[in-house]
């Protein structure tokens, strides 16, 4: 009798075990989750032209052909160039923009989540049609503030993200000189 009780709880035991393992499996493999929100370009051209003009645009472009050299990832105070900013998210760099009006807390708090980190770049960036915009090569997310939870669900999802076309390309020696 005792024989056939210890049977059942181990057998328990092991269908709940296998059912931990099934949720944790399911957990790990399943596929992301969209960020709402996000648009999506269809594989934007490449290729390096130093005559391009960005003149403009209601947004920063989310790749396409780019200047030779890439920008500096980093803190900046003022507009860099966009064909720089592309290069540089053709290496796998996230680049976040915000009105130049924005107000200065706002700007704080995406200090703070830029400062300390690889592969990002902010900056102003005059006549773009949102307050803060996030770009990546090939997606891009327009948002109203800096406490909007998708910014940081963005970064991690598409910073260094599996659409970058030269993962581990360079972030540093190009052009400009990020804040401190």
């Amino acid at each position: 009798m005792f024989s056939n009780r210890r049977n059942l709880i181990i057998l328990g035991m092991i269908v709940l075990g296998m059912m931990g393992m099934a949720v944790i499996v399911y957990l790990n493999v399943r596929p992301d989750q969209p960020i709402e929100g996000v648009v999506q370009f269809p594989r934007p051209a490449r290729g390096h032209d130093d005559t391009l003009v960005f003149e403009d645009l209601a947004v920063p472009p989310a790749g396409g052909e780019h200047f030779n050299i890439w920008q500096n990832c980093g803190i900046y105070a003022e507009p860099i160039e966009s064909g720089n900013a592309v290069h540089s998210m053709e290496h796998g760099a996230l680049w976040i923009t915000y009105s130049p009006d924005l107000p200065s807390d706002q700007v704080a708090t995406l200090e703070d989540a830029v400062r300390g980190q690889t592969f990002l770049l902010l900056s102003p960036y005059p006549g773009q049609r949102s307050p803060i915009v996030l770009t990546a090569w090939g997606f891009q997310l327009e948002v109203e503030s800096a406490d909007d939870g998708r910014i940081a669900d963005f970064i991690e999802r598409y910073r260094l993200g599996p659409t970058t076309p030269e993962l581990g390309g360079a972030c540093t020696s190009g052009v400009g000189v990020p804040l401190p």
